[in-house]
């Protein structure tokens, strides 16, 4: 036994008692020695000195939280034990002397010693500190010790179950032959609240020597405990062996019943006012501290009182509600009985035509099968996915509940659920099909409720053996036995992990995860429900089963084995035969994302659908035709959906050319598969670029371009330089052209222009993304996409498509495609019934009809399709094709306002094809369901796409797209909205501009000193200008339309005052000024503040000049105002003549200075010679020119150029000359 008293803080109390009597008999033990100065003050001196030195023995017993008195003032140890059994604070070992004291006995004169017990922390509702000294041991009185060591004893024995001592009066003679120590320790002590007294020192137990100990005084008047202070017992007198007062503490005190002592009725629970035989000592006053945890300590017994008595109230009306809802719930007596009952579903066309029934499983496709011959894998497997506390849980799983409830309110809709097992089988066998489809809590609680009544009633076996025969795993396989034959031609028994593990994954949804049609997906359910398994394993070390002793395990290396073994295993064939198979799993699908999975199965609906069987005929066959005759294309697979615009019905669906031919992938639903739409996605672009102010007449470059990827400037990725499906470009096209011919380059600078997603500096839905989803596609939503979606870059189902283009069929007013009408019971009574919704309006009629008017102008898309291609139906109909770069799928969508159509061909597994593109793949299936089914939905009159009233006719220029100019080539007329209206004519793209005649930019008032107006090509593509200077195609396309080179282009800004100007000036003459005076000074300033190159002067005869005469030329800038150039003009006639300054620039602009002077300078006389010689005339002198100039510089005006050169002073008509050859190079509309 340890020596260190601190190390048995925590030993329990049983132990504690064992340690106390091994010390109590002189066995090894050390006892903690207690300093004399460590006992309180309040305890009598007298006491102190009575032994001086003792070591003090100390033992521990518990106490009650209240002492026991009878009339005559003793305190009964059964009476304490009683209570202390009651409440006793462990958590503290606190020291209390005990003393039998009886205080109308006399103090026996004899030596007295002291008995110390230590206990547990004593607490007394009137007395929370009690300090007590207990004399006893009286030498003689051995019987009187002897008890209080067997009611030591006698606790110990009754928690160890073997009752061992007696009440005094049976006591063996055993019993009245044990003989204590000699002499005991006193010691004084004080009860401390929660709070341990500290130890000094221990030391083994030594008995006392013997000594006499003087009488203590007492004081006979009366006292009562006080509150925090020092209550002292004195020393009873000693007794005889016949005890007829009851003084004695005998082994009887601690009996569970308080015996009867001769006569004495039972002790008051409260102390009774005693006389004390010591002196009265006044009780010191209690330190705040401690008042303060007695207030902290009622108020959490108040507390704790109220807690206790709102869970009470709380508990009544929860057990009140309990029984109020279960009175309301069926009987789960007789589950077995409706586990048996079921009705068969019947999925109808829209003529009442029965399209598929599912069986009843109990006709052949379901055996029942015993719990013990299911395998242990597929149990595991079931609890680890769908319940994992279900062999712990009383039926619901609360913890569950809570969490999925946080999870719907913080979703704001249904994310979670938390149904077990049993709720599962309560759901499925006891509620009707509309309470299974309610989604509130009330059921949830229902639910629960019947699942503990399930629970209490039945075992968890006959739970999990009714679950696992009802559950639905898909393909008309119901119960586990079923499933097994269905998916692995095996028995339930004989399930391997692999196996158990996918089926296990099928209930949640059997439809989804199909592997016939949908492999992928189920592939992935399987790999959850072996993480499932993974992690169960980990949490609880293997899962237990109760059909098999052994408990399953599962890891990571196991579960990828079970894996690679499904991946690569072959289902069998599914052996059920239906009518319009894609059709029927598409209404199951959305049978069970409606209604709860089962309740579709069990509860013998009749639901009726949208189909249409003549449309799904005709489609069927021609989908199969058009494949079989592209087999040596590499072609394999094609879909078609039709859609009524007006209410969204789905009339036609094909999912593949053949559903029953495997190697095709014939059982995957292209109908529904996204796949990359090509071209055929691009109308969704040009209708946002409406949204934003374009119109039909829009004019786009089609011409080399590149852009960042994303379409963010910011992008520093190699760019993106689309290509056209001709490998050509086009110059300047239209909206309309661009689109009904399938440009790449012009969509992408569309949707570069649009934006792929929302402006975050505007506050509206501004992108291609969000328009799409208001069309009601939802499968673009990658975060990633860059400028070739317009091109087809994401993926989107073929349904999703033709909805979107049915919504632009209906004028914009989008109403969602539907598959089923109606729904009723086994009754008859309407479970379900759809009424199509008057349409919301997502997008303009005006830019819906501008839209139909581009996709159904076959004149539009001659240049690429040709005049008669196969897009040209008899009647008026919308069209676009589209096709990826890889010929990995052909998309054609079109639509009349009474019917829209997409169809798709290609192959389910991604394969390319040879060749084939929308227009020769997709198109004929397109072309001829329309023209078969169209005449049938309209009684052979289709419906035309009527103009709405908002939208307006104008004539526009062909070429440009805007209202034409005076120099327009060829007009057209153009669709508008009202408020769009074309460019106006100024910004045809001929047009005059006022152009600072040295920086080349507009003219600004910064800039006013040296202006031209030029008539300039209006361009500001700068992919455009680049062409129309740099590349060959564009010279001669400019050439074609009268544009010489060099081509002036309309600046892209205005001049500034801190961009470079010339310094241009003649001070030495005035405009007009008559000159009769030769050497002519010109006197001036002639550079520039930046890009000077040169400056030249020159003159002419007139004020009109035709051919200019160099007279200088320098490469050095004069700023600064000096002498230009010494003119000799003595060969000049007299008349008008025009000077001209001209200063060069390194960027191929000029600016230039023009003054009129009268030239009268006069003729020398000849000189009289004696010799009859002729005189020279004067015009051989010599020219003043300083460079000899042979070459005459002709005015522009002398050939057909849009762009007049400087020195022009009068007026010319622009493009003079170009409208007779324009008309014979351009022979009819837009197209180059």
């Amino acid at each position: 036994m340890t020596d260190n008293f601190e190390q048995n803080q925590d030993e329990t109390p049983t132990n504690r008692f064992r340690r106390l009597m091994l010390e109590s008999s002189g066995e090894e033990a050390e006892i903690p020695e207690i300093e004399p100065s460590e006992v309180e003050p309040q305890v009598d001196a007298t006491l102190e000195e009575t032994i001086p030195g003792e070591k003090a023995s100390e033992t521990t017993v518990e106490d009650s939280t209240s002492a026991e008195h009878s009339s005559d003032g003793v305190l009964y140890p059964e009476e304490a034990d009683e209570s202390a059994q009651v409440d006793t604070v462990s958590a503290q070992e606190t020291e209390v002397a005990i003393n039998d004291e009886a205080a109308h006995n006399e103090v026996s004169e004899a030596p007295a010693q002291d008995v110390v017990v230590s206990s547990e922390q004593l607490l007394i509702p009137d007395q929370l500190e009690v300090g007590k000294d207990v004399e006893a041991g009286v030498p003689g009185q051995e019987d009187t010790v002897a008890s209080i060591f067997a009611s030591v004893n006698r606790v110990f024995a009754e928690e160890d179950n073997a009752p061992t001592l007696h009440r005094e009066e049976d006591k063996t003679d055993e019993e009245e032959a044990f003989t204590p120590p000699q002499e005991f320790v006193s010691l004084s002590s004080r009860v401390k609240h929660r709070e341990p007294p500290p130890v000094k020192a221990k030391t083994p137990f030594r008995p006392p020597e013997n000594r006499p100990v003087p009488p203590t005084p007492r004081d006979t008047s009366p006292s009562r405990p006080q509150p925090g202070g020092t209550y002292i017992r004195q020393v009873p007198r000693r007794v005889e062996q016949n005890d007829s007062s009851a003084t004695r503490v005998s082994p009887s005190a601690y009996s569970n019943s308080i015996p009867a002592v001769r006569g004495r009725s039972i002790p008051s629970r409260r102390p009774p006012i005693v006389p004390d035989a010591g002196p009265v000592v006044r009780p010191q006053e209690k330190p705040a501290w401690r008042t303060g945890l007695g207030c902290i300590a009622r108020a959490l017994m108040s507390m704790t009182f109220v807690g206790v008595i709102l869970l009470v109230i709380a508990g009544t009306f929860l057990l009140y509600e309990y029984y109020t809802i279960a009175r309301t719930l069926p009987s789960v007596e007789d589950l077995r009985q409706r586990a048996s009952q079921f009705e068969t579903t019947r999925i109808l066309d829209r003529n009442g035509n029965l399209l598929y029934e599912i069986i009843d499983p109990s006709a052949g496709r379901r055996t029942y099968t015993k719990l013990a011959d299911i395998s242990p894998y597929l149990v595991a497997a079931t609890i680890a996915t769908e319940d994992r506390g279900f062999y712990s849980h009383p039926g619901f799983d609360a913890t569950a509940i809570i969490r999925a409830f946080w999870q719907n309110y913080q979703g704001g809709e249904t994310v979670s659920g938390a149904s077990t097992i049993t709720q599962q089988l309560a759901r499925m066998l006891l509620f009707t099909p509309e309470e299974r489809n309610e989604q509130t809590y009330m059921r949830k609680v229902r639910e629960a409720i019947l699942a503990t009544e399930i629970t209490r009633r039945y075992s968890k076996d006959e739970i999990l053996e009714l679950y696992l025969n009802e559950i639905n795993y898909g393909n008309l396989a119901y119960g586990i036995e079923a499933a097994a034959e269905t998916y692995f031609n095996s028995s339930a028994g004989n399930l391997t992990l692999a196996q158990a593990s996918f089926l296990a994954g099928l209930p949640q949804a059997p439809s989804v995860y199909d592997v016939y049609t949908n492999r992928e997906v189920t592939l992935e359910r399987q790999t959850d429900v072996l993480m499932l398994m993974i992690e169960a394993s980990r949490v609880q070390g293997c899962i237990y089963v109760s059909n098999n002793p052994q408990p399953v395990c599962v890891d990571e290396t196991s579960a990828l084995q079970a894996f690679n073994e499904i991946a690569g295993y072959n289902f069998p064939e599914a052996e059920f035969q239906m009518r319009y198979p894609h059709w029927v799993n598409f209404v199951r699908t959305l049978l069970e994302s409606q209604f709860d999975a089962q309740t579709i199965y069990r509860s013998g609906f009749t639901v009726y659908t949208t189909l249409e069987p003549g449309l799904q005929d005709a489609a069927e066959q021609m989908v199969e035709t058009q494949v079989a005759g592209l087999a040596d294309k590499h072609v394999t697979g094609g879909a078609l959906v039709a859609i009524r615009p007006k209410t969204g019905e789905i009339l036609a669906m094909v999912g593949s050319a053949d559903f029953y031919k495997e190697e095709t992938s014939g059982q995957v639903n292209m109908a529904i598969s996204p796949r990359q739409p090509g071209s055929s996605i691009k109308p969704l672009t040009y209708l946002a670029a409406f949204e934003k102010g374009w119109t039909s007449s829009t004019l786009i470059w089609d011409v080399p371009s590149e852009f960042p990827p994303s379409g963010d400037p910011n992008d520093t990725r190699e760019p993106y330089k689309p290509v056209n499906y001709d490998n050509t470009f086009h110059g300047p096209v239209t909206v309309r052209s661009a689109l009904a011919n399938s440009y790449n380059i012009p969509a992408v600078k569309t949707l570069n222009y649009v934006g792929i997603y929302d402006n975050p500096n505007t506050t509206g839905e501004d992108g291609v993304i969000s328009l799409a989803r208001r069309l009601g596609i939802t499968s673009l939503t990658r975060s990633d996409y860059g400028l070739s979606l317009t091109l087809g870059g994401g993926e989107v189902s073929l349904l999703e498509m033709t909805g979107a283009y049915a919504t632009i069929a209906n004028g914009g007013l989008r109403v969602p495609p539907y598959a089923i009408s109606r729904i009723l019971d086994s009754n008859g009574n309407v479970v379900y019934d759809y009424k199509p919704p008057s349409g919301q309006q997502v997008v303009r009629p005006e830019h819906a009809f501008l839209l139909s008017s581009i996709l159904s102008d076959n004149e539009a898309r001659r240049p690429m399709f040709g005049s008669d291609s196969v897009l040209a139906l008899p009647f008026s109909v919308a069209a676009k094709t589209g096709t990826t770069n890889d010929f990995r799928d052909n998309w054609t969508l079109g639509y009349t306002p009474d019917l829209a159509v997409g169809v798709w061909v290609g192959n389910a597994d991604y394969t390319p094809m040879q060749g084939t593109t929308g227009l020769t793949g997709a198109a004929p299936i397109w072309a001829a369901f329309m023209q078969q089914v169209i005449p049938q939905l309209t009684g052979g009159n289709p419906t035309p796409f009527y103009k709405p009233a908002g939208v307006v006719e104008r004539v526009i220029c062909s070429v440009s797209g805007t209202e034409p100019s005076q120099w327009c080539p060829e007009q057209r007329s153009e669709y508008f909205a009202a408020d769009q209206p074309p460019l106006p004519a100024e910004q045809d793209l001929w047009t005059k501009v006022y152009f600072d005649a040295w920086t080349g930019l507009r003219a600004s008032p910064e800039c006013n000193d040296f202006i031209k107006e030029e008539n300039a090509v209006n361009v500001t593509d700068p992919f455009a200008i680049r062409w129309i200077s740099e590349n060959s195609a564009g010279q001669a396309w400019a050439e074609r339309l009268g544009f010489p080179a060099p081509i002036r282009f309309v600046p892209e800004r205005e001049c500034k005052a801190d961009d470079p100007k010339p310094q241009l000036s003649i001070s030495s003459l005035s405009e007009n000024q008559l000159v009769t005076n030769n050497p002519v000074e010109i006197i001036g300033q002639a550079g520039a503040t930046a890009d000077f190159e040169s400056f030249v002067i020159e003159y002419s005869p007139g004020h009109n000049p035709v051919q200019w005469e160099r007279l200088f030329e320098s490469g050095s800038a004069i700023n600064q105002t000096d002498k230009l150039y010494t003119w000799d003009a003595s060969t000049v006639e007299p008349g008008p003549v025009t000077l001209r300054i001209k200063v060069n620039s390194t960027r191929r602009n000029s600016a230039e200075l023009l003054l009129h002077l009268n030239m009268q300078i006069p003729t020398p006389t000849p000189t009289a010679t004696p010799t009859p010689t002729v005189t020279p005339t004067p015009t051989q002198t010599p020219t003043v020119t300083p460079r000899p100039t042979s070459t005459a510089t002709p005015t522009p005006t002398s050939t057909p150029t849009q762009t007049p050169t400087p020195e022009t002073s009068e007026t010319s008509p622009p493009f003079g000359g170009i409208f007779d050859f324009l008309n014979t190079l351009i022979p009819g509309d837009n197209e180059p």
